[in-house]
C-alpha cells in the first residue's frame, strides 16, 4: 500500500470469493445479457454475422483477471456483434499502455487510473463517447445516475472519455480486541480527529508491538486537507492553496501522526513488517483502508488474522470528506471498430457494476448491492454505503503524474520527515507546483 493508486487498482478493489455460479446467477438477475443485446443491431433473418473482436487491455491480477472473465462471458453470450477478448498484464500495465498507444496497436478498450485519464484525454488517445452517451437509453450510459464527484474523473475539457467502474472509498477498519482491552469506545459517526487521535495514542503500546494507527503516504494527506476545507489544486486547476489555513492544519494533523511511534509505527517497522499486514496481524489498531479491501473479512479465509471492523473515518474540522479511489474503462481514439467498442463498453461497464464495490451510479450504490457484489461484505456494506456521501477525488490535470511526482518530491515526503513544519515546505512548494498546471 506504499503506492495506494498501484494497489488499489489492482488488488485491493478486487472483491473475492466470487464462484462461476455467483456471476453467472448475479448477471442474469440484473439484466446484463438484456443490456447487452438491447444496445446493439441484430442480423437480419437468414444472415449471418460474424462478430467483431474487442480486446480489453487491463491491470487484473491472476485472480481478478479470472473473475472479470466470468463477467465478460456473459456480456459476450448476449452481445451479437462485438466478442470481448481479455488481455490482462498486471506486471508493465502502464509502461505496455503508453508503448501501445504511441504505437497505434492499443487494444480497443482499456482500464485507466484516474489520475491518468486527463492527460490521455489532452493526448488525443482516447475517443470521446459524450455524443453515443447521449443517445444510448443504457441504464449505463445514463450520466445522471453517476456519483458527480466520480464520474469528472473519466471527463476533461467538457467531454467524456470513459466510463468509470468502482468508486471505492477509504474506510476505518478497527480491532474491536484491541480497544476492549484498552477499554475504549469503538470508532462512531460522533469521532473527531480530537477522538481518533487520543485513542490512536492510547492504543499504543510500542513494547508490545502494538500502535494505535499507521500512516505511510496512505491514506492519502489530501483527504485530511478536505476535511479541514482546503485543497491542492483548486477546482477551477488554476491554482495550488497548499499554504492556506485550513490546508496546513490537515497537513499538520498528517505529519504528527505519520511515523510518530507515540501514534503509529516508524517508517522502519513498516518496512520490515509490511503495511497492511501489520493490521492482519492484529498489530494496528485502526487502519485507513479501501471499502473493498479484504481487511473486515480475512479472518473467514485465515483464522491466524486479527478479526476487523468497518467504520466511517473521523470528522475533520469542516467535512468528514473522505478519498475514493476510482477506475474507468475507455476506447482508443485508433480502434478500428469504434461503434462495436463502444457497445462492448456499455455491457461490460454494468456487469462490473455488480462485481466491484462500490458500483459509481447513485442507483447501485448501497447496501444491497455491495452486499449481493460482495456477500462476505455484508456486515459493513451499510456503513460503507453511508460513506458514498462524503467520498471524493482528485482535482485532475493533464500532466497530473508528473505534478504527483513533484509534490510527493517537495512537500509531502519532507513532512513526513519532518524536514520543514507545513508552512514553510508549503511556502516552497506552491510556485514549483503551480507552473505544472494547465
Amino acid at each position: 500500500m506504499n503506492d495506494q493508486r498501484d494497489e488499489l487498482a489492482t488488488s485491493d478493489s478486487k472483491p473475492s470469493g466470487m464462484t462461476r455460479r455467483t456471476v453467472l446467477g448475479r448477471a442474469t438477475a440484473i439484466g446484463v445479457g438484456a443490456a447487452a443485446a438491447g444496445s446493439l443491431v441484430r442480423p437480419g433473418r437468414g444472415q449471418a454475422q460474424e462478430k467483431v473482436q474487442i480486446r480489453l487491455a487491463t491491470w487484473a491480477g491472476q485472480e481478478e483477471a479470472a473473475e472479470l472473465q466470468l463477467v465478460i462471458d456473459q456480456v459476450n453470450q448476449a452481445a451479437t456483434t462485438f466478442e470481448i477478448m481479455s488481455e490482462p498484464n498486471p506486471a508493465d500495465y502502464a509502461v505496455k499502455l503508453q508503448t501501445t498507444i504511441a504505437g497505434g496497436t492499443a487494444a480497443d478498450l482499456f482500464w485507466i487510473s484516474q489520475e491518468n485519464i486527463a492527460g490521455f484525454a489532452d493526448g488525443e488517445a482516447l475517443l470521446d463517447i459524450t455524443e453515443r452517451l447521449g443517445a444510448d437509453e443504457s441504464p449505463a450510459a445514463n450520466l445522471d445516475d453517476y456519483i458527480p464527484g466520480i464520474l469528472q474523473t473519466a471527463q476533461y475539457g467538457g467531454a467524456t472519455f470513459g466510463l468509470p467502474w468502482i468508486s471505492q472509498p477509504v474506510m476505518l477498519y478497527y480491532n474491536p480486541a484491541l480497544f476492549d482491552v484498552a477499554g475504549i469506545g469503538y470508532p462512531d459517526e460522533t469521532w473527531t480527529w480530537d477522538t481518533f487521535k487520543e485513542a490512536a495514542g492510547a492504543l499504543t503500546d510500542p513494547a508490545a508491538g502494538v500502535y494505535g494507527t499507521a500512516f505511510n503516504g496512505w491514506p492519502p494527506i489530501q483527504m485530511f486537507i478536505w476535511q479541514a476545507g482546503g485543497d491542492v489544486i483548486s477546482a477551477d486547476l488554476a491554482s495550488c492553496p497548499i499554504d492556506t489555513p485550513e490546508a496546513i492544519a490537515g497537513a499538520q494533523f498528517y505529519q504528527d501522526i505519520v511515523f510518530n511511534e507515540q501514534y503509529a509505527p516508524s517508517e522502519a517497522t513498516l518496512a520490515e513488517q509490511g503495511f497492511g499486514e501489520m493490521a492482519k496481524a492484529g498489530k494496528i489498531a485502526m487502519f485507513y483502508g479501501g471499502a473493498a479491501d479484504d481487511l473486515d473479512y480475512a479472518h473467514k479465509k485465515d483464522p491466524a488474522n486479527a478479526v476487523l471492523r468497518v467504520a466511517l473515518v473521523p470528522q475533520g474540522p469542516q467535512s468528514r470528506a473522505t478519498f475514493a479511489y476510482s477506475a474507468a474503462t475507455a476506447i482508443f481514439a485508433g480502434t478500428e471498430n469504434p461503434d462495436e467498442a463502444y457497445q462492448a463498453l456499455v455491457a461490460l461497464t454494468e456487469g462490473i457494476h455488480h462485481w466491484k464495490i462500490v458500483a459509481p451510479r447513485t442507483s447501485l450504490a448501497n447496501a444491497e448491492t455491495i452486499t449481493a457484489s460482495v456477500p462476505d461484505k455484508a456486515d459493513s456494506a451499510a456503513v460503507i454505503a453511508q460513506a458514498v456521501a462524503d467520498m471524493r477525488s482528485f482535482h485532475i490535470i493533464p500532466d497530473q503524474a508528473e505534478w504527483d511526482t513533484t509534490f510527493a518530491e517537495i512537500f509531502a515526503m519532507p513532512l513526513y520527515a519532518r524536514e520543514g513544519t507545513p508552512e514553510e515546505l508549503a511556502a516552497e512548494a506552491k510556485p514549483e507546483l503551480e507552473d505544472l498546471l494547465p
